[in-house]
């Protein structure tokens, strides 16, 4: 099962739930975010239409291909 999560290119942070409940929120640490992780791309686009503002330059990180060969290139 894939795991994506959505991270602002713009400002680094990750689109998490919200602790109390409610619309999820942008938070500054990977680990404040493990409830962000996705197994859909079809909720990953809903969550990127809903919560994202253009400026945010959304990026989906696929958890599982991080330390790969097939991993992001270094920029």
């Amino acid at each position: 099962m894939p795991r994506y999560i959505i991270q602002s290119a713009a400002t680094g942070r990750f689109l998490a739930p919200c602790p109390q409940g409610g619309e999820p929120i942008w938070v500054q640490l990977l680990h404040r975010a493990g409830g962000g992780v996705v197994d859909d791309m079809e909720r990953v686009a809903q969550l990127v239409g809903d919560y994202c503002e253009p400026d945010d330059f959304p990026q989906v990180i696929d958890l599982d291909r991080l330390g790969t060969p097939n991993d992001y290139p270094n920029d």
